[in-house]
């Protein structure tokens, strides 16, 4: 199910923040966590989770960082979302056995189908649209000085 939790909230915003203020430099948590006010306790664990995910690169050492794993057109908020998502422990009510048969054949088949039309709509929304809003709407950061990169 997708919900909007903290979580995915401060998943969301850190890619971006890297989307946005990254370049040929990698971008570091604790500047992510002053820019964007997310506690690290949250931060670490997603950033690690996206790194296994594909869709960020960790750079160790005194000058490492964060940095997209892929050029900012080909990352959407959807792959954002299912990789949060993995991380989630809350059982799912829609796969929940007990209900009644309104339940089962007509809310939660309306259920998912919601769901499907949500999760098409965050795989249309890439990190390059947001970072284009972000310039759009005023937001210092570094994206304007640097186009997006090829691998």
């Amino acid at each position: 199910m997708v919900r909007l939790t903290k979580k995915l909230l401060f998943a969301i915003e850190a890619v971006l923040d890297i989307a946005y203020n990254g370049g040929p430099t990698p971008v570091r948590s604790v500047d992510i966590t002053a820019r964007q006010g997310i506690p690290r306790r949250y931060l670490e664990p997603v950033l690690q989770e996206l790194v296994r995910h594909g869709i960020l690169v960790g750079i160790r050492g005194p000058s490492g960082g964060y940095r997209l794993a892929r050029e900012r057109r080909r990352v959407s908020l959807g792959d954002i979302v299912r990789t949060v998502r993995s991380l989630e422990t809350a059982e799912d009510p829609i796969s929940d056995p007990a209900g009644s048969a309104l339940g089962h054949q007509v809310v939660r088949p309306l259920w998912l189908e919601l769901q499907e039309q949500m999760m098409q709509r965050l795989d249309a929304v890439t990190l390059d649209e947001l970072c284009t809003r972000a310039h759009q709407s005023g937001i210092a950061g570094r994206a304007s000085e640097f186009t997006d990169f090829e691998i």
